[in-house]
């Protein structure tokens, strides 16, 4: 039985290798197929696994507030000082009157222009807690964060993110040298280590780039700046009150998070005429992108298994104009004893074989789609860098990751479909009349 079957094997190869080009072509249908299911789901799964981890970042049993500047129509068309957004008096508020909250961060951001010895830069400035770099996953390149005793004595001390200290000390070690904000001297005491841009995350957490931030505490900040903001235009001034720009809610336990962000909600509707800020919970937000990413990966499936199909419609055009051809080989063999499941045998036998080539080597172009992808973003950026920093943050970094279970699914596949497609073209060979077979010319 054995030797029958590998002489099937030698037949169907052989036959193969009668026709290089055209086996070649069919089997680069099923390589797209195979390769275009384990790329498309490493990029999916990349892209996902990116905006999971910002929104890990945040911290799952974290609760975000942020203060949202209402349209005029909100305010009442109002001109000159408009106040807006949380204030001291809800973080008083919040803090002690919800036990559930281990912990609150105040934020205060302004744009500012950070000088030193000539050089300027326009960047962001931070008022905030010693514990916001451990919040935001910020590092230290050297030197040391705010501290506690800052907070308290009001210090003039500041903490250069990398791009600021890069830019205002290209030459010098910034450590004890003091910068320029306005009127105002604050010493160097901490340079951060690079990070990462973020995406927008939630409808109210617009994304941030952390690449020209300063940041100093936010008891210095009220008392060198305060809380009002003047915009001159045109002769006239605009301005706006806000007391801070963000509070971040550590929750004593994840179960109480959702509970907790629904007290937060209803007590700040009580004493807000206008819904001028925006609450976020990474805790929802993250169990939605799991939901999301399961979606996302069924759908760009779909849209790969259709390249399979395509590869599978190929081998099957292949298969009934080979039988066409052979009709006189098959009426031969049929006189010579050939059974119809013999000549069945021999047509999957080879379509079998293309889809399995196509299969393998399919796998071998998918695993190459983390070094691709590298390749073509560092040649975007080598000939486009201008269109490059346009493009959203996720995708200048996100690294395709690939899916486990798309390698064997990809490649079950893909045989799968060769033995279907493949399946019709042999039925019609083996039911061939003999007679009429050996009278074809």
């Amino acid at each position: 039985m054995f030797p029958h079957w590998l002489r099937t094997w030698q037949l169907g190869l052989k036959s193969l290798a009668l026709h290089p080009l055209r086996s070649l072509l069919t089997v680069l249908g099923i390589f797209i197929g195979v390769a275009s299911v384990i790329w498309l789901l490493a990029v999916g799964e990349g892209i996902s696994r990116e905006a999971q981890r910002q929104i890990e970042g945040l911290g799952a049993n974290n609760v975000i507030v942020r203060s949202i500047k209402p349209p005029d129509e909100a305010s009442g068309g109002m001109r000159g000082l408009v106040p807006y957004g949380l204030t001291r008096l809800d973080f008083q508020r919040l803090e002690e009157t919800l036990p559930t909250i281990r912990r609150a961060l105040p934020i205060r951001e302004l744009r500012r222009r950070f000088g030193y010895s000539g050089r300027t830069v326009d960047g962001r400035l931070v008022g905030c807690t010693p514990e916001y770099a451990e919040v935001t996953q910020l590092f230290l390149k050297q030197g040391r964060f705010l501290s506690d005793a800052d907070l308290l004595n009001r210090k003039n001390y500041c903490v250069l993110a990398h791009g600021t200290a890069q830019r205002l000390f290209p030459f010098e070690d910034p450590l004890g040298r003091s910068i320029r904000i306005e009127q105002d001297y604050y010493r160097v005491v901490g340079v951060m280590k690079k990070r990462a841009p973020t995406s927008g995350i939630g409808g109210s957490l617009a994304g941030q780039d952390f690449k020209d931030d300063v940041y100093i505490p936010i008891t210095t900040l009220w008392n060198r700046i305060g809380d009002v903001i003047l915009t001159t235009r045109s002769g006239s001034f605009e301005g706006e009150i806000l007391e801070l720009s963000q509070i971040t809610f550590r929750i004593d336990k994840i179960e109480h998070v959702l509970e907790t962000s629904e007290l937060i909600k209803h007590t700040l509707a009580r004493y807000h005429r206008h819904e001028d800020y925006g609450v976020t919970v990474p805790l929802e937000l993250l169990e939605q992108a799991k939901t999301t990413r399961m979606m996302f990966i069924l759908f760009l499936g779909l849209i790969a298994a259709v390249s399979l199909v395509v590869g599978g419609i190929g081998i099957m055009n292949i298969m009934l104009a080979t039988v066409t051809e052979r009709t006189r080989e098959i009426g031969i063999r049929r006189a010579l004893g050939a059974k119809r499941r013999d000549i069945i045998r021999q047509f999957l036998i080879e379509t079998v074989s293309l889809a399995t080539v196509g299969g393998l080597t399919g796998v071998l172009g998918g695993l190459t789609c983390r070094p691709i992808t590298n390749l073509i973003r560092l040649g975007l950026e080598a000939a486009m860098p201008e269109v490059m920093q346009q493009l959203p943050p996720v995708i200048q970094t996100v690294q395709p990751v690939i899916v486990p279970f798309s390698i064997p699914l990809a490649f079950v596949i893909s045989v799968t479909i060769g033995v279907i497609f493949g399946l019709y073209p042999a039925i019609r060979a083996a039911r061939m009349d003999p007679i009429e077979a050996l009278r074809h010319e």
